[in-house]
């Protein structure tokens, strides 16, 4: 996006960059919130939720005549004007206020109790400041048509989708497999590692590697059987290794989009995957197109797991056809669909923004 828009400020919550990853946005000064000074912001940002659409209010883009917000949870909120065009990048509405509310009340042990009545107060409060911020926004961007239905359901404003960049070309593509499966996952219960690692308990004779770190690894260590490896964080180089030489890739979650399947499919590695949401868009499936590129199953039950693995090992799928799906997500597509969307949306808003064709800020 930032290469789309070379001479724009950047603008941000909080500014705890890698310096390796601060190099990749080039020459340019990050203008940060109050929050940047708050005390344990770095380590405890969730403590900070209560205030941080405050702080996303905070930032004063008055002199800007287009705006384009990235937004997973908060930024869409930024304050505009009349006057500016604001077009917003959704990856998600705010997952744990909306259709994720309850399983990340649980997961933070906050679905009982006086700290639970605070925090489903806290979260009625942000679907309120959400969806009225909403309103702000003229042109919305989806990551998938999942997520378009999600803005859809949340907001009731149309979404463009444009399909995430994914960096295809760091993948080298690999048609030799060897014998293992491979899941390459942040360990959050709604990953649902906890199903393959079941579904892997009833298949003894195959072998698979989860490549991943987070606050479930205890429980999903606990529960390991002998022919599952937990390698936790691993640098890219061993992840690119694993992708490349697994049979398949393992994916049960309910995803907006999910990048990894398509790095797993630039290394000529078929995926597996659970078949709602994002997965629908990122993985063809041997059951209904030619070229498929993997295998969706319905349920997420280890029994629909192993079912799947089962009917992939029946199969043969085109490692070269992985790879020449994946491509459709490379970096570059995406540039070229953002700056086009831009300018038809710039073109239509500077003609008159109180007559601004329909079919561009109003149609799915």
């Amino acid at each position: 996006m930032l290469a789309c828009l070379p001479q724009a400020p950047l603008f941000a919550t909080i500014d705890f960059l890698a310096p390796q990853d601060r190099a990749r946005l080039g020459p340019r000064d990050i203008h940060t919130t109050f929050l940047q000074r708050a005390p344990g912001v770095r380590k405890r940002f969730w403590n900070y939720l209560p205030v941080t659409a405050l702080a996303v209010e905070t930032h004063d883009v008055r002199a800007a005549q287009l705006i384009v917000s990235s937004s997973h949870a908060f930024a869409k909120g930024v304050l505009t004007t009349a006057e500016q065009l604001h077009v917003s990048y959704v990856h998600s509405p705010m997952r744990y206020a909306w259709d994720l509310h309850h399983e990340y009340l649980a997961d933070y042990r906050l679905d009982r109790g006086a700290k639970g009545l605070l925090a489903r107060y806290m979260f009625h409060r942000l679907r309120q400041w959400d969806r009225q911020t909403a309103h702000n926004v003229d042109l919305f961007l989806a990551n998938s048509q999942h997520v378009a239905r999600r803005i859809w359901r949340a907001y009731r404003r149309p979404a463009k989708v444009l399909h995430p960049p994914v960096a295809i070309g760091r993948f080298a593509f690999e048609p030799r497999k060897g014998d293992h499966y491979v899941t390459v996952s942040r360990l959050v219960s709604y990953k649902r590692i906890d199903l393959l690692l079941e579904a892997f308990r009833r298949m003894p004779q195959r072998k698979l590697v989860v490549i991943g770190d987070g606050p479930e690894a205890p429980r999903l260590r606990a529960m390991c059987p002998p022919n599952v490896q937990m390698l936790g964080y691993q640098p890219d180089a061993v992840v690119q290794q694993h992708l490349g030489s697994a049979r398949a890739f393992l994916f049960a979650a309910h995803e907006d989009f999910g990048i990894s399947p398509i790095e797993a499919q630039a290394c000529g590695t078929p995926v597996i995957a659970y078949g709602v949401g994002g997965s629908r868009e990122t993985v063809r499936d041997l059951r209904s197109v030619t070229s498929p590129t993997g295998l969706l199953f319905d349920d997420q039950t280890p029994e629909s797991v192993a079912a799947a693995v089962e009917a992939f090992d029946a199969a043969s799928i085109d490692p070269h056809a992985c790879r020449e799906w994946a491509e459709r997500f490379d970096e570059r597509h995406f540039r070229e669909g953002f700056a086009l969307l831009l300018d038809q949306a710039w073109s239509a808003w500077s003609r008159a923004p109180d007559s601004v064709e329909p079919a561009l800020f109003s149609t799915r």
